[in-house]
């Protein structure tokens, strides 16, 4: 068991790629663990708020990843940490290291590895609280070169993602719209830099959003 897993605290675990990593420490360092993202953020705000209960954030998002790469890590990263409530965010380098490809973006292997992966999840941890995070993007950086296809793309990876949600009694946490909506406030470049990551305000953000839609369903954090 995890050294951070502690008896009668809620933990919640982060999983993800570079999004969720947000370049967090490999160590016990608690200044840098949860990396400097969207995860750092609602952990910042939770952590104050339900500071009485004491609730234990971890991040293993790890830069470059797919979901085939959290499949591979699931058991050490996930599964051995005995979470309470899983957030995810996965999908982009699944496009990215595809798009280009013959054939492109394959949304029906991406939903059958991440089916396999919450079903993986819901056989070892069958009272887990899983919340599933919309893959997005903008304009901008990587994804100027096919924007229509990279449209496509995340419009059928999100797709999948809602599915998945539905299909594993997950929360699901809409954002391509929030980022979408937000590009009428600031440019594109305001909330993501190169088209796929978030910048500052951008991860702030995601967390808002995430926030109000956890805090409002049945996987509350309390």
């Amino acid at each position: 068991m995890d050294q951070n897993k502690v008896h009668n605290r809620r933990t919640i675990l982060f999983q993800g790629d570079s999004i969720t990593d947000g370049n967090r420490g490999r160590d016990a360092d608690p200044n840098h663990v949860m990396g400097h993202g969207y995860a750092f953020w609602i952990a910042a705000e939770l952590g104050h708020t339900l500071a009485a209960s004491r609730p234990v954030f971890l991040n293993r998002g790890i830069s470059g990843n797919r979901v085939t790469d959290l499949q591979n890590r699931w058991h050490e990263d996930a599964l051995q940490l005995q979470p309470d409530t899983i957030s995810i965010l996965i999908g982009v380098n699944d496009i990215l290291m595809s798009i280009t490809a013959r054939g492109g973006f394959d949304s029906a292997e991406y939903e059958n590895n991440y089916r396999q992966l919450l079903q993986h999840t819901r056989t070892e941890l069958p009272e887990v609280q899983l919340v599933l995070c919309e893959p997005f993007i903008l304009p901008g950086g990587h994804t100027d070169d096919d924007w229509i296809g990279w449209q496509a793309a995340v419009a059928d990876c999100a797709a999948s993602v809602r599915r998945l949600a539905d299909e594993f009694d997950a929360v699901f946490v809409p954002l391509q719209d929030v980022l979408d909506d937000a590009c009428a406030v600031a440019p594109a470049s305001y909330w993501i830099w190169d088209g796929i990551h978030p910048t500052t305000a951008g991860h702030g953000l995601l967390a808002k959003h995430w926030l109000e839609v956890v805090q409002n369903s049945p996987a509350r954090i309390g």
